[in-house]
């Protein structure tokens, strides 16, 4: 004869267990304003893993095509399916719409914000008025700069790769997308709406490769960038880093504003108890 206990655990613990699924699913997310997803569509699932691990900045790299925008690294993995709006746009669209008007909220429930970065592939002469009229139909969500005024929203577009340029942006209103400067536009007094980041290929500015010390020359040098990157209001960012604790540590050290990363659950464990 089988105990009313034993009997209570068996049909009770498969419930208990559907229960700590759901629980574990439904648990709240800590954003994380300076992780970044780089090639962030690589990912099994594209938007939805880094968005999981809390990452308030995503990558995706468009090509223009007979078939749209479409994401992928190189024109070999371009895909009908995988336009920007069905991996990016409409996903970042609904998650704001259930979450009452951002990707992420902190801990005291105001909005955080967050960063897609648009990465462009093909010529900006073709491919970013395209681009403009994709991003003009999710306006509600996106920040918007309107005859020199900036009403903020959810998601800040930043374009790199095949940027147009800064006087055709600069020329445009509505707009619905900055430039991604690079270290030779540190002096630019642009307003920080036009270009909001900095960006740049650590490895061809820089000789630390994360083991050792950093040179007194590289330390230097980064120490300056830092600081002419946020006297004009621009965060910072490098490409082409090493995956290394070491790294990341001399980053948040060093008040790098956006760490770089494909490896996105590493990054969250390493920053989360770092940045509390």
């Amino acid at each position: 004869m089988i105990a009313i206990g034993d009997r209570f655990m068996r049909y009770a613990f498969p419930v208990l267990l559907i229960v700590a699924s759901v629980s574990a699913a439904q648990a709240p997310v800590s954003p994380i304003k300076q992780a970044h997803a780089h090639n962030d569509y690589e990912h099994p699932r594209p938007l939805l893993d880094a968005l999981d691990q809390g990452f308030c900045s995503v990558e995706a790299d468009v090509f223009l095509t007979k078939d749209g925008l479409l994401v992928a690294h190189t024109s070999f993995g371009l895909k009908p399916q995988k336009t920007l709006q069905k991996l990016y746009l409409d996903p970042l669209r609904h998650r704001i719409k259930e979450q009452g008007g951002s990707v992420f909220k902190d801990s005291n429930g105001k909005p955080v914000p967050f960063t897609l970065l648009i990465d462009i592939k093909t010529d900006a002469a073709s491919t970013y008025p395209v681009l403009h009229e994709v991003l003009s139909q999710y306006a509600d969500m996106l920040t918007e700069v309107r005859d020199g005024k900036v009403i903020e929203r959810a998601i800040t577009v930043i374009l790199s790769g095949s940027r147009p340029s800064l006087n055709e942006l600069a020329r445009q209103s509505p707009r619905y997308a900055g430039y991604d400067g690079r270290l030779s536009d540190l002096n630019s007094d642009v307003p920080a709406h036009l270009m909001p980041w900095i960006s740049d290929n650590w490895a061809l500015k820089f000789g630390w490769n994360g083991t050792g010390i950093m040179s007194a020359k590289d330390r230097e040098k980064l120490d300056k960038v830092v600081q002419q990157a946020h006297s004009k209001g621009r965060k910072l960012r490098f490409w082409a880093t090493p995956e290394k604790e070491a790294f990341w540590q001399m980053q948040l050290d060093s008040k790098i504003d956006v760490i770089n990363t494909d490896r996105l659950k590493e990054l969250k464990l390493f920053l989360l108890p770092r940045i509390k």
